[in-house]
């Protein structure tokens, strides 16, 4: 087993959308490479999105670099933030809001459960 892994888009993605019932507003589509999972609940990879609005609730821990795209995250109650390619955030247990894809959004990820 190699103790190197490159984190990219080779290979074939997992497509998806949100859950059912979270769509807000368009038909957004779900591409990812998960390209570690590891003991414990640790997940690593890219993920795509294309233009839509979904409710989102995190019940594990996540890091987020967006690498292309605009998207405006809201937690509810709080402010509307956009994130843009550069921009780089964690998401912790217990976030609950949206998420807005306004222009092809792909982000690396690390989670943990």
């Amino acid at each position: 087993m190699a103790l190197y892994v490159a984190v990219n888009t080779a290979g074939e993605a997992e497509e998806g959308t949100p859950a059912e019932g979270r769509t807000i507003s368009g038909k957004p589509q779900f591409r990812t490479w998960n390209v570690e999972e590891a003991d414990g609940g640790l997940y690593a990879g890219i993920w795509e999105a294309t233009p839509g609005k979904w409710h989102i609730e995190y019940d594990e821990w996540e890091f987020c670099h967006i690498l292309a795209g605009t998207s405006i995250i809201t937690e509810d109650g709080g402010e509307a933030r956009k994130v843009t390619a550069g921009d780089s955030f964690i998401l912790r247990p217990g976030f609950k809001g949206s998420w807005e894809v306004l222009e092809t959004t792909r982000k690396e990820y690390v989670i943990r459960l």
